[in-house]
């Protein structure tokens, strides 16, 4: 893509995406992601480059492979995402910013024309998103900040492969990409976790398959992700129990805020995780909570994706479906939702169609 074309598309993106209180951050990531655009390469090109390396070829190989695997089981084309790549010129892509009350757990969020309601938003310049952070803890909320290597613009543009993806593990980026191309053929507006969780299952799922992994390996990556599971839920009852702490002084200064959430933190989040990681006899890669920093953002974050994953499975479990028809039936609900009338989804959303009142609104599926 040329600079002429830039120049004429960025104000289109920006008015399609964007209404008058949010030009100004939509212009700079227009700027960003059509920089990504205007860099990247097609593969074949890549591909033949001396000067790439070849391990990152290998890199780009398997993510086509992964791609054509993905599109052939569900049996829909091949679309143009990671038909290029991009180098970047640095790890990560863009950097995320959650903000959340210092006296409650609750993600701050961003809606957009088309493209719904976001609890967060994503910067390709580090300084913008310390910026925005910085501008949001003077409005008094308590902001994370965390590096991102993927994402989808859900079919706004045509993804490229990025460098950042080369620093995965062959069997995370496999995860990684049938992960991202979920999001192309499955997505509810506004129902951001359930998007995110009902692509982690079907990234993780699909992984086993492509990879071939006998009972052995099935076996040694359930019992991970039954710790995982079980460290999630713990880590959701102690956001519940800190909760309960801030609403028991409901007009508390932030000072008196940060002080509940420190002696919970010192008190009853970290010996409970440590607990369990010791029992669990977790090294401490494993022991993820203990990795990070927490606060009500980072609570407000990690309960945006994480709270609702289970009930993907027990779902497919009590139905005795395989992915693909697992995947049949959430097209054929989203259907059943979508023809429903504006007032009878005024208190209803996909997610509890899905899970609760699929008999009832659908009785047909």
């Amino acid at each position: 893509m040329d600079l002429l074309k830039f120049k004429k598309l960025l104000p289109l993106i920006v008015l399609s995406l964007s209404s008058c209180a949010k030009v100004g951050y939509m212009i700079d990531q227009g700027k960003g992601q059509l920089a990504l655009q205007a860099s990247a390469r097609p593969n074949e090109v890549v591909l033949k480059d001396p000067r790439v390396p070849s391990k990152n070829k290998k890199k780009i190989e398997l993510i086509l492979k992964a791609k054509k695997y993905f599109y052939d089981y569900f049996g829909r084309p091949a679309t143009g995402i990671y038909s290029k790549t991009t180098v970047l010129e640095r790890e990560m892509v863009t950097t995320l910013v959650i903000a959340s009350p210092y006296n409650r757990i609750e993600a701050r969020k961003e809606c957009f024309p088309l493209v719904g309601c976001f609890p967060y938003l994503g910067f390709f310049e580090p300084e913008d998103a310390k910026e925005y952070a910085s501008d949001l803890e003077k409005e008094g909320l308590v902001t994370y900040s965390r590096p991102v290597y993927a994402y989808s613009t859900l079919g706004h543009f045509e993804d490229t492969i990025l460098s950042s993806f080369f620093y995965y593990s062959d069997e995370d980026l496999v995860e990684l990409v049938f992960h991202e191309l979920f999001h192309t053929i499955f997505f509810v507006t506004d129902e951001v976790d359930l998007n995110e969780n009902l692509a982690n299952y079907y990234g993780e799922e699909l992984r086993a398959l492509y990879l071939g992994w006998g009972e052995g390996q099935r076996s040694q990556q359930q019992r991970e992700k039954a710790n995982d599971e079980a460290l999630s839920r713990l880590i959701v009852a102690q956001a519940a129990e800190l909760s309960a702490r801030y609403q028991k002084e409901p007009s508390a200064t932030r000072e008196r805020s940060n002080e509940i959430l420190e002696s919970f933190l010192a008190q009853s989040f970290n010996p409970s995780v440590d607990l369990f990681c010791q029992k669990h006899q977790l090294q401490e890669k494993m022991c993820w909570p203990r990795t990070r920093t927490w606060n009500n953002a980072s609570f407000a974050a990690f309960l945006t994706y994480e709270k609702k994953a289970q009930r993907i499975s027990e779902l497919r479990r009590e139905l005795n479906l395989d992915l693909k028809e697992l995947f049949a039936l959430l097209e054929k609900a989203y259907r059943c939702y979508d023809s429903l009338a504006s007032s009878e989804k005024d208190n209803l959303s996909f997610e509890k169609l899905l899970f609760e009142e699929r008999d009832r609104l659908c009785p047909d599926i």
